[in-house]
C-alpha cells in the first residue's frame, strides 16, 4: 500500500513537470495562414432574376467581419446600406431598400472577411447577382495618386455616371463604384456597355455626390469599357518515334484567346480645391497687454476693428465707435489666420474687458466670401492675489528691463538676416547706441549698418550690412538703446555671431532634359517637404548654400505663373498643375558642386518618386 502511494506521487510530479515544461512537448504545428473558404452561397453567386431579401454565405470555419462600413462596398451604392454581419460560420446580408430592376449588383468584401482565430483575410472576394436576365461583365482598372506629391491615395471612392451632364456629379449618386486600396489601385466591376464620366471622391457626406470641400479627382476624357481579345497561336509537337534521337515534329496548331478588360491604366490625380471654410474661431487674452484673434483658414484681407465707446473709457469720443487701430499694433502671421493685437493705450490696457466690432470676410455654404460683422469681447482675468502681493509684483515688473534677443549665433547662415528681437513692440531706438563690430585677428572693428523694422508690430529690427562668410561679429546695444511701448528699456546686451564658411556648403545645379519655361523646381527634405523653390533656367537652375545632407527634387508646371503649385477646381474643370519627381535621392557633401540632369518626361510618372519618401496617403491628413 505504501509503495502504491509513492508510485501515485511520482506520476503526479511527472505530470506537473510536463505541464511546467511545455517546450519539451508538442508545439501544436505551424501557424494557420490559410484564409477561410466559401462552402456555399444562398442564392448562388451569379444568380439571375434575383428577388431575395437575404443572402447567406457559408464558410469552412468561424468568421469575423472587420470594419464593415469601411471595407465592404455595395455597387450600385444604396441610400440605406444592407445589414452585413457574421454569425458563426456564416455571413448574412439583409437589404434595407428595394433593388433596382434589370441591374447587376456587386458586393466587394475587400479585407473585411477574416477567420476568427488567426484573422487571415479572404481577399478579392466578390458576390454578384442580377435582378435582370444577364450579368454585366465589363470592368475598368486604374490608380489614384495625390496630385501634389504623387503618393498613392487609399480609401477613396471611384465612381462613374452614365449621365454625362456637367452637373450629374453634384446632383446624382454614382451609377457604380469602387474604392482605392493601400496602393491606390481601384477597379469597378460588372459594368454594362456604354460611355461614362469617371470621378474620384473622398465622400465625407456619404451620399455619393460631390459636396464643396470634399477631395476629388477628375478624368478629362470619357471612358468606354470594352474587352480586348488577344489570340495566341501555339504549335503542338510530337516525338518522332522512328528517329534515333526522338526528334520533335510539328503535329498541330492550337489557338488560345486571352481576354483583357480595358481601360486598365486609368490615372486619377486626387486634390482638394482651394476652398477653405473661413470663419472667426475665438479671441484669447492671456496677458493684459495683448489679445489674439484666431481664424479657421488663411485670409487675404485683414479684419477691421472698431472699439465700443464706454462712458468710463478714455477712448470715448462724440461717436459711438472709434478706430481701434489707433490704440493697437497688429502682429499677423504669414497666412493672416492668427492675429495678435498689442494694446498701446494706457486706458485700454487697464480695462479687464474690451468690446469691439469686427468686420471680416466669412465663407458661406458655397465657399463664397461674404461680409460679416461680429461684436467680440475679450476679457483678461488677472491671477488672484492680495493687494500687497500685487503691489510687489508690479514693482518687480517695473524694475525688470526689456529683454532683448537675437537670431545671431554660431553657425549663422550666409543668406540669413541678422535681427534684434523685442518681446513687446518697440516705441523707439537709438541707432548710435547700437553697435556692430567684426573681428580681425584679435581686434574688433566697427562695421557700417542700417536698421529697419522687420514686422508691422515693431517687435523685430533688421540689421542690414555686408556679411562676409566665415567672419565673426559682435552685435551690442547700450543701456536704454531700445524702449518698448510700455516704457521698458533694455540693459546693456551683446550677441556673438559666427558666420559659416563657404566651404561648409554644397551647390547643386539642375539641368532639365526637356526645357519648359513654366517649370518650377523644388528642393525637398527627407520628409518630402519643399525647402526651396526656383524657376527653372534654360542654362541650369542653381541652388546655392546648401547644408551637406540628403535632398530630393521635384518640379511642377506653373500654368498660371504665380510661382507656387496650384490645385484643381471642379467648377471650371481645371486640373491641378502637373508634378514630376527626380527619381533618385541626392546626398550632397560640403565644399562640392553637384550637377544633375532631371529627365522628367521620359520616365513613367508612377516610377519617378523615390521609395524613401513615397507614402500611403491613407494616413495623410485630409480636411
Amino acid at each position: 500500500m505504501k509503495s502504491e502511494r509513492y508510485i501515485y506521487i511520482a506520476v503526479v510530479l511527472a505530470l506537473m513537470n510536463a505541464c511546467a515544461n511545455r517546450g519539451l512537448g508538442p508545439q501544436g504545428g505551424p501557424k494557420d495562414e490559410t484564409p477561410p473558404r466559401v462552402m456555399k452561397e444562398t442564392p448562388e453567386n451569379g444568380t439571375l432574376g434575383f428577388d431575395a431579401k437575404r443572402i447567406e454565405i457559408q464558410f469552412d470555419e468561424y468568421i469575423v467581419l472587420d470594419d464593415v462600413s469601411k471595407n465592404v462596398l455595395v455597387s450600385p451604392p444604396q441610400q440605406y446600406p444592407p445589414e452585413i454581419k457574421a454569425v458563426g460560420k456564416k455571413v448574412r446580408i439583409e437589404f434595407k431598400e428595394p433593388l433596382k430592376d434589370s441591374t447587376t449588383y456587386t458586393i466587394d468584401f475587400g479585407e473585411a472577411l477574416r477567420d476568427n482565430n488567426e484573422r487571415n483575410p479572404l481577399n478579392d472576394y466578390h458576390y454578384s447577382f442580377s435582378t435582370g436576365n444577364h450579368i454585366d461583365s465589363l470592368e475598368i482598372y486604374g490608380m489614384m495618386i495625390n496630385a501634389e506629391n504623387l503618393n498613392p491615395i487609399s480609401g477613396v471612392i471611384v465612381g462613374y455616371h452614365s449621365n454625362l451632364n456637367d452637373t450629374a456629379f453634384e446632383r446624382l449618386p454614382f451609377d457604380r463604384i469602387g474604392k482605392t486600396n493601400k496602393e491606390g489601385e481601384f477597379s469597378i466591376k460588372n459594368i454594362p456597355p456604354g460611355t461614362y464620366r469617371l470621378f474620384g471622391l473622398n465622400d465625407v457626406s456619404r451620399d455619393y455626390c460631390y459636396q464643396p470641400g470634399e477631395g476629388i479627382a477628375l478624368l478629362d476624357s470619357l471612358i468606354t469599357p470594352y474587352i480586348h481579345i488577344e489570340t495566341v497561336y501555339d504549335t503542338i509537337y510530337l516525338k518522332d518515334t522512328l528517329s534515333a534521337d526522338s526528334t520533335l515534329i510539328p503535329d498541330s496548331i492550337t489557338t488560345v484567346e486571352y481576354y483583357y478588360y480595358e481601360p486598365s491604366n486609368i490615372l486619377l490625380r486626387f486634390f482638394y480645391e482651394d476652398k477653405k471654410s473661413l470663419y472667426f474661431q475665438r479671441a484669447v487674452r492671456d496677458k493684459a497687454h495683448y489679445f489674439t484673434l484666431y481664424f479657421s483658414a488663411p485670409q487675404d484681407t485683414l479684419p477691421t476693428l472698431r472699439a465700443l465707446r464706454l462712458e468710463s473709457d478714455s477712448l470715448a469720443t462724440d461717436t459711438n465707435w472709434v478706430d481701434f487701430t489707433k490704440y493697437t499694433l497688429l502682429q499677423a502671421n504669414k497666412t493672416n489666420d492668427t492675429l495678435v493685437y498689442w494694446l498701446i493705450d494706457s486706458a485700454a490696457l487697464r480695462m479687464d474687458t474690451i468690446r469691439f466690432e469686427m468686420q471680416y470676410s466669412k465663407t458661406d455654404s458655397l465657399y463664397e466670401l461674404q461680409p460679416q460683422t461680429d461684436t467680440v469681447q475679450v476679457i483678461y482675468r488677472a491671477p488672484r492675489m492680495s493687494d500687497k502681493a500685487r503691489a510687489n509684483q508690479q514693482k518687480k515688473e517695473a524694475r525688470t528691463p526689456l529683454q532683448l534677443s537675437s537670431n545671431g549665433k554660431s553657425g549663422f547662415e550666409v543668406y540669413d538676416t541678422l535681427l534684434i528681437i523685442s518681446p513687446q513692440p518697440i516705441a523707439r531706438y537709438e541707432k548710435d547706441s547700437i553697435h556692430l563690430q567684426m573681428k580681425h585677428d584679435t581686434l574688433w572693428n566697427d562695421v557700417p549698418f542700417t536698421l529697419t523694422m522687420a514686422d508691422s508690430a515693431h517687435t523685430r529690427l533688421r540689421v542690414l550690412f555686408h556679411l562676409e562668410p566665415g567672419a565673426e561679429y559682435k552685435l551690442s546695444a547700450d543701456t536704454a538703446a531700445i524702449e518698448d511701448v510700455y516704457g521698458k528699456m533694455n540693459e546693456k546686451k551683446a550677441f556673438q555671431v559666427k558666420v559659416k564658411n563657404i566651404n561648409e556648403y554644397a551647390t547643386l545645379k539642375v539641368q532639365l532634359a526637356d526645357w519648359d519655361e513654366r517649370a518650377v523646381i523644388q528642393l525637398l527634405d527627407e520628409h518630402d517637404k519643399p525647402i526651396r523653390s526656383l524657376r527653372a533656367r534654360r542654362d541650369g537652375t542653381v541652388f546655392t548654400y546648401l547644408a551637406p545632407k540628403t535632398y530630393y527634387l521635384r518640379l511642377f508646371i506653373d500654368e498660371d505663373g504665380n510661382g507656387k503649385w496650384t490645385t484643381g477646381d471642379y467648377m471650371t474643370r481645371r486640373q491641378p498643375e502637373q508634378v514630376f519627381y527626380f527619381q533618385r535621392k541626392l546626398t550632397l557633401k560640403a565644399n562640392w558642386d553637384f550637377e544633375e540632369i532631371f529627365d522628367w518626361k521620359n520616365i513613367p510618372l508612377l516610377d519617378q518618386k523615390p521609395d524613401a519618401i513615397r507614402k500611403d496617403a491613407s494616413d495623410e491628413k485630409r480636411k
